[in-house]
Order: structure tokens, then sequence, then C-alpha cells
């Protein structure tokens, strides 16, 4: 998986390549440069970072914190209720659809578990949820509407709730 930090000029490039509406470009944009400015730091960079969350949260309706690590070439079809926890790791041609959330879990004991993992070059479907402490493994494709508790192998197309392997990896 690669999560090392992007050249900034060709992962933004590969970004806008991946993206074909505008809207998913903007946000991508947003994402790179909140990145950034919080990886910098400073009152320039909080200010950077606050005016981020209003455009994409208020105004676009996605959460992608900037803390959030995201591979180049990131595809967002549809790109509305999509929330990810800024623990989250995200590979390099992971293509995310409307309505994804990726996120920790809360514990009836109130300990929160780690955020997932996403391999290079998943597809998630509309909908679909990511939760906890769990590996999706490169190439994998996940359903629209999965729920997504266990590690999910390389490959592997799942659906339901709970996710389950459906037919045969690719």
């Amino acid at each position: 998986m690669t999560l090392t930090h992007l050249d900034r000029g060709s992962g933004l490039l590969q970004d806008w390549s991946a993206n074909s509406s505008g809207k998913s470009k903007v946000i991508m944009v947003l994402v790179r440069v909140a990145q950034e400015a919080h990886r910098r730091g400073g009152l320039l960079g909080k200010v950077v970072v606050g005016v981020y969350k209003v455009l994409t949260t208020w105004i676009l309706g996605v959460e992608i914190p900037p803390e959030t690590q995201i591979g180049a070439g990131c595809k967002l079809l549809h790109p509305v209720a999509i929330v990810i926890n800024g623990e989250a790791r995200i590979g390099s041609g992971v293509t995310i659809r409307n309505s994804v959330t990726i996120g920790n879990v809360v514990g009836k004991d109130g300990l929160v578990s780690a955020s997932p993992v996403i391999g290079d070059d998943v597809e998630l479907g509309a909908g679909c949820l990511v939760l906890g402490a769990i590996t999706v493994g490169a190439a994998a494709r996940v359903g629209a509407g999965a729920v997504v508790v266990k590690d999910v192998e390389a490959g592997a197309t799942v659906a339901g709730n709970p996710a389950r392997p459906i037919g045969p990896s690719r």
C-alpha cells in the first residue's frame, strides 16, 4: 500500500485525472490543500483547515479530515454524505462512492477501536460502511450497502450485512 507523503504535484494531478466531475475535482484539491496546511501548522494552517471544513462539510456534504492519509488518484463518485475518520488510511487509486462511511467503533466498554486501512485500487460501493480495526486488501470490491467489520482479502468482492465474500476473487 502506498501511504508515504505524496509528491504534491504528481499526487494532485493523479487525483485530478481520476475524477471526472467538477465537484469531485474540487473536493480532492481542497483535501490536498488542507492536508498540506495541517502538516505545516501555524495560524495560517489552522485558518486554511477551518475554511476547508466549512466548505467541504457544511457546503459540499463530505467529511474528510485533513489528517486522513489518502494515496494518489482517489476517485470520488457522486460525492455526498461521505464520512471518513481522520485516522483511516486509504491507499492509491481507491474509488469512494456516495454515502460511504469509513470509521472506528466505540465498544460497549467505551473503548474506541482503530480505523480501517484500505488497500490500493479498492472500490467502495454506495452506502457501504467500513468500520473498526480492519484491513480491506488491495483490489477488493465492497458492494453497495455492505457493512464491513472484518478483514477483506485482497481481490475479494464482499456484499451484505455483515459483509461476506461473493463470487470468485479478481
